[in-house]
């Protein structure tokens, strides 16, 4: 029988890290969260505005029953560690299962692992402390600090705007949007020239003009200094640098987001998903475990016993020459400031070194080895010696219009050893100047080239992510959640893998910063971010900032809701056929459509017909068989009379009847196929 009780978030956590533990222990898991604030108080905030902002928490749905479990657990156990994720967050949630399960102090400890292995999980236990209030009060703060926001201006926007939703962090990362949008628009296109002279094996770009930069606006411009140059270029100097490029640091939550988004192409929230199971636990051949550290950090540490090892294996396996300088700072448990905001843990990195992505592949599926081995080498690479690149610039002069051409050898791979899939350096080629004793040289061919400048790009999730985290706005963490609620609320849409701000999230921008611009915007809500950090340092009273913040607000609150102007949606000209009130055009989630403009008393929607593509009749009655999908997106192809016809087809039929079969026959990629399989 367990003496023991550990409590962690994850149930395929607890199923890890039971195997480490013995007999004496029993791992349960919380599932996630089980307390949030209730609804109930003033405006539903679930908080006592008065009495400094005191919490009134309520089990999630479906989670009392877990609690109940919990408690019968505890009560036959002597102790109980509460296991839960090592951060402000897991923290927060720890704090919760010790108020439930009212635990003694001296029968409970708080345990936090960076990784899951054998290793790392048994000597967290001796290292046990208590639930740091600090970081609780940290988590609360920003827990009730979104809930006021969140309701009171997502009921402003409901009530005045065609929005949903806003929020104090979702708004500021919608404004990056708009404000990017409208220099876009304000983009006004300029022409400009450049020219060329093409060598054997080379080329070089005219740049300057008696040792001023020169700018070609026009072709009669670039015609008038072709006509100037000869064919002759005498070379002016030819300067040669050896410049060392530098690995970059281990991920953090923000960067393992970017450059997943960039080189692998998922999403922030697919990468977290992946990253948790990583963490987790990974069933391999001889044992069960978590193949990554834990992947909500902003710290680009490195444990020593990981630096040792990997040091060891980068000389095993690349030589001596291969070991770089180990580049980071020293951890203060006190640490202040952004970036140290939560040092005490490491950075994203595998568990192991030895565990290399190409010895684990087999038991992990195409996105966990991607993006394993993109954590994996980032880890490795930060350890090594930088690249070198032997840099060649030579300048040519034709009747004093300099022109320049670059060169660049690695000489020195260095780190790109294991990271150049990542990260490539390729050679360009230059001629050796030495050679050429007259110090001239002849071109092919002068040529001119017409150029329009470009308007900022728009924002694509890994450049928004970058920006706020440089920014300091929320959390790691929440990245993808903010990104999954602008796109959920139509206050984006998404063009060729960047966003683009629609109508009504234009709307909710400018009506937010008509009447909140002073606390909705970067340098307030990075302000507030740095707050929740001196909170969670013990340095300030987690609700005299809320009550500083809210004082602000309420002031603010109360004049939007009187003097913001009603968008009154625009009407269609029709009749609602249900209750005789003007339609309207609404906007929704999937876009545009027309509605009763006396909702939600009346909650009448006109269906537009639909645009249906045919394929061909239906063998079975007099309709036709059209393209359809399934609620998941999933194309199939049946008949438009159903459900009075259920003829459907998951292969795109031909219109044709094998004669053998009667059925229909179907395009199977470039075979055709049937009832009786007859190929055609």
């Amino acid at each position: 029988m367990a003496k023991n009780l550990v409590i962690v978030e994850s149930p395929s956590k607890a199923k890890t890290i039971e195997k480490y533990l013995g007999s004496d222990f029993k791992v349960v898991s919380s599932k996630g969260h089980i307390r949030d604030l209730a609804t109930t108080g003033k405006f539903g905030f679930g908080v006592d505005i008065e009495d400094n902002f005191k919490p009134n928490y309520t089990f999630i749905k479906g989670k009392k029953k877990i609690a109940t479990e919990l408690k019968k657990e505890a009560a036959s156990k002597d102790h109980i560690y509460i296991a839960t994720d090592p951060d402000r967050e897991g923290e927060a949630i720890g704090y919760h299962i010790y108020e439930i399960l009212d635990l003694d102090e001296s029968k409970y400890d708080r345990v936090v692992f960076n990784e899951i292995t054998k290793g790392s999980v048994v000597d967290s236990f001796d290292n046990a402390r208590k639930i740091d209030q600090d970081l609780v009060n940290s988590q609360e703060a920003r827990r009730i600090l979104d809930r006021i926001i969140g309701f009171r201006l997502s009921k402003l926007m409901q009530s005045k705007t065609s929005g949903k939703s806003a929020g104090r962090v979702q708004s500021v990362a919608l404004k990056l949007i708009v404000d990017k949008e409208r220099e876009i628009e304000k983009f006004i296109e300029e022409e400009y020239w450049t020219i060329n002279a093409l060598f054997n094996g080379f080329e070089a770009g005219l740049f300057k003009y008696k040792n001023k930069k020169i700018e070609i606006p026009s072709e009669s411009v670039a015609n008038d200094i072709l006509d100037k140059l000869s064919n002759s270029f005498e070379i002016d100097s030819v300067d040669k640098k050896q410049k060392a490029k530098k690995p970059k640091m281990p991920f953090i939550t923000s960067t393992m987001q970017q450059e997943a988004s960039n080189k692998l192409n998922m999403g922030a929230k697919k990468t977290m998903m992946i990253a948790q199971k990583l963490y987790e636990g990974i069933d391999l051949k001889s044992e069960t475990v978590g193949l990554i550290t834990y992947m909500r950090t902003d710290s680009t540490r490195m444990s020593y016993d990981f630096i040792k090892s990997t040091q060891k294996f980068i000389e095993d396996k690349c030589g001596k020459e291969y070991l770089g300088t180990v580049r980071q700072k020293k951890v203060d448990k006190k640490a202040k400031g952004k970036d140290n905001v939560q040092d005490a843990h490491e950075a994203i990195r595998p568990t192991s070194i030895k565990r290399t992505p190409e010895a684990v592949k087999p038991y992990l599926s195409n996105d966990e080895y991607k993006l394993y081995s993109m954590i994996y080498y980032r880890a490795l690479a930060s350890l090594m010696k930088d690249a070198k690149t032997e840099n060649t610039t030579v300048i040519l002069n034709n009747n004093d219009y300099l022109f320049k051409a670059n060169g660049q050898v690695v000489v020195f791979d260095g780190y790109l050893k294991v990271y150049s899939k990542y990260e490539e350096l390729k050679d360009t080629l230059l001629p050796s100047f030495d050679t050429y004793k007259s110090k001239v040289v002849v071109s092919n061919e002068i040529n001119k080239k017409q150029h329009f400048t470009q308007p900022p790009a728009r924002y694509s999730e890994a450049k928004l992510i970058k920006d706020m985290e440089e920014l300091g706005i929320g959390r790691p963490s929440t990245y993808s959640k903010i990104i999954d609620n602008i796109k959920d609320r139509a206050y984006v849409e998404v063009i060729e893998k960047r966003f683009k701000p629609t109508e009504i999230g234009i709307e909710v921008n400018d009506k937010l910063q008509e009447f909140f611009s002073h606390l909705i915007n970067v340098e307030y809500t990075a302000k507030m971010e740095q707050e929740l950090d001196e909170i969670a340092n013990g340095e300030i009273v987690w609700h005299e900032t809320l009550r500083d913040f809210y004082d602000k607000f309420v002031k603010s609150l109360d004049e939007a809701f009187d003097k913001m102007e009603k968008k009154e949606p625009e009407k269609t000209g029709e009749k609602c056929p249900e209750c005789g009130s003007d339609l309207v055009h609404r906007q929704g989630k999937y876009g545009k459509f027309v509605a009763c403009g006396n909702f939600p008393k009346c909650k009448y929607i006109k269906q537009e017909p639909k645009e249906e593509k045919i394929i061909c009749d239906c063998p079975n009655c007099d309709g036709k068989i059209v393209e359809k999908k399934t609620r998941k997106g999933k194309v199939f192809y049946g008949c438009n009379n159903y459900p009075k016809c259920k003829t459907a087809y998951w292969d795109k039929p031909t219109g044709d009847i094998c004669t053998k079969c009667d059925d229909m026959i179907l395009e199977k990629g470039k075979k055709t196929k049937c009832g009786c399989n007859e190929k055609s």
